[in-house]
């Protein structure tokens, strides 16, 4: 594998080491919280340690930035390849410093949506790094599958990590409502998110197979994909 394979399969590699072994702490943090909140309305105990509760809402936070970390390595990667076959920066440098602008800011306004309280600043900074990874999306290079988005696994993953954002800027508001409408809004939100994510898995693992190795693109990219046909190479016959 040449260094440029290698830089490819970092977006999955660490989304299997590391984010989907969150998701499923997550779930079961999620569960278990539900579970003791309901055994205590009943009027009943619960063996459940009320610790849970906390250990949602930490390692739901480093989902977020896990899965909001990811969505940008897995951009960068055909982002900055394409930049770097047509070397943009000769024909259009404002829109090579825009990119990585766009990335910095990103990164900038998730971490300051954990840091704010008010409703106001949560929205805007929610708002903001959902843009980002939108804005980033739209560059060429990203390889989007737009005339099958409902089964892309750009436009999915994309879904998925603004429901992560949206998700962590309503928590604040989940402890202050009575009515418990945002935290009904969180579990729906969450739910679709994981689906969203066990469809990740099957896109994920369907592209890794189609996407061949860096030596490999001259010959496999001449396939009619439509007809499931490639041309036939030129075998000289020995003398």
């Amino acid at each position: 594998m040449e260094l440029v394979d290698f830089l490819a399969i970092v977006h999955p590699a660490i989304a299997v080491i590391f984010v989907f072994p969150l998701i499923g702490i997550v779930s079961h943090f999620a569960w278990q919280t539900r579970q003791r909140r309901l055994q205590i309305v009943d009027g009943g105990k619960s063996k459940i340690p009320p610790i849970v509760g906390g250990e949602h809402k930490r390692i739901g936070e480093w989902l977020t930035s896990a899965v909001v970390g990811l969505s940008l390595i897995g951009l960068a990667y055909p982002i900055g390849k394409n930049i770097i076959k047509n070397q943009l920066w000769n024909q259009n440098l404002f829109q090579v410093i825009f990119i990585l602008l766009m990335f910095v800011l990103t990164i900038v306004c998730l971490v300051l949506l954990f840091q704010v309280k008010q409703r106001l600043w949560r929205g805007v900074f929610a708002t903001l790094t959902g843009a980002g990874l939108v804005i980033l999306g739209c560059q060429d290079g990203v390889f989007r599958r737009t005339n099958e988005w409902y089964w892309s696994h750009y436009y999915i993953g994309i879904t998925a990590a603004l429901l992560m954002i949206f998700s962590i800027a309503i928590v604040q508001d989940i402890y202050q409502d009575r009515s418990n409408r945002w935290r009904i809004i969180h579990t729906f939100i969450n739910c679709i998110a994981l689906l969203l994510f066990i469809g990740q898995g099957f896109t994920g693992s369907r592209d890794l197979l189609e996407i061949p190795l860096s030596w490999q693109e001259s010959h496999v990219y001449q396939c009619n994909y439509s007809q499931r046909t490639c041309p036939t190479p030129n075998i000289e016959t020995p003398k």
